[in-house]
């Protein structure tokens, strides 16, 4: 896992339904710990996916740099040109153990 103000996100998968996840601190002062899926989101669909408890990130790749998730907002989102990824949402059920 990446630490606070570290660059990088770590390649992994959720633990309830196995999808490809990245998982990463995002911001320097305030951080916000993410968990996004790996699968980058049309923009044109980013409204729709978007919502005050979902949020969307840019997925900064780079041939000398580690993969990156950066904050995507309002100001930032018409000038874009990183793919764009929605944090993770598991769709299945909780298993119970008993």
């Amino acid at each position: 896992m990446s630490r606070p103000g570290s660059a990088g996100a770590d390649d992994s998968r959720c633990p309830r339904c196995r999808a490809p996840v990245l998982r990463q601190w995002v911001g320097r002062v305030a951080a916000l710990y993410v968990v996004a899926d790996l699968t980058p989101i049309d923009p044109a669909d980013e409204h729709q996916i978007r919502e005050p408890n979902r949020l969307t990130w840019c997925l900064v790749t780079g041939r000398w740099r580690p993969t990156e998730l950066r904050w995507h907002h309002r100001n930032h989102i018409p000038n874009c040109t990183h793919q764009i990824v929605a944090e993770h949402r598991c769709t299945t059920e909780p298993t119970t153990l008993f």
